[in-house]
């Protein structure tokens, strides 16, 4: 027999988490809780999250990242794991600064070291004791994180293929016009926190 959490329930359970957590801020968006914490204190939320009786948060579903350069913290890692005993969903976010580091949540569960990888990779976010973060998505050789939005748009380098050598040759890239620089300055920052 499946239990289905319900928004009220969702609500009751995110009141309960704010009295064992007080640093969390939670929201009840969907029929989805949301939960923002720092980074220090991931794993002690996530090990609550995953033998507390009335979570049993068992199953990580994604691990991705968002890129706002215009905020202090610059990074936000977005965790959405479930409950399959409950059926129950929890997105949690983690602010990050440039060059702060987030732990690793793979020794909780072994799909995180692939997510964490992918998330470095194209993000630049690293995380501490994975012991594997080597490139997953983009060539070993590859300088950068293509993801961030201070990111070249036509990158560094560029591969084609030679016919009169018979090879693939990589070359710095050239630009018809100097590049750019943009400003972020962003119109939508009265509706972000």
């Amino acid at each position: 027999m499946q239990i289905f959490f319900f928004p009220r329930v969702l609500v009751f359970y995110r009141d309960y988490l704010k009295n064992m957590f007080p640093y969390i801020i939670g929201y009840v968006i969907n029929g989805n809780l949301y939960i923002k914490l720092g980074s220090k204190k991931l794993l002690n939320f996530l090990e609550f999250l995953i033998i507390h009786t009335q979570g049993q948060y068992d199953f990580l579903s994604t691990l991705c990242a968002i890129d706002y350069p215009w905020k202090i913290k610059r990074f936000e890692v977005i965790y959405n794991i479930l409950s399959m005993r409950f059926n129950s969903r929890m997105i949690f976010i983690l602010d990050v600064e440039e060059n702060e580091f987030v732990e690793t949540i793979k020794y909780f569960f072994s799909n995180a070291a692939w997510l964490e990888r992918e998330v470095w990779d194209l993000f630049g976010i690293f995380f501490y004791n994975n012991n594997d973060l080597r490139r997953i998505l983009t060539d070993y050789g590859f300088k950068g994180h293509p993801l961030r939005k201070d990111f070249p748009l036509t990158g560094f380098v560029e591969a084609r293929y030679s016919t009169t050598e018979k090879r693939i040759l990589i070359e710095e890239t050239t630009l018809s016009q100097k590049h750019r620089i943009f400003f972020f300055n962003n119109n939508w920052t009265q509706f972000i926190d």
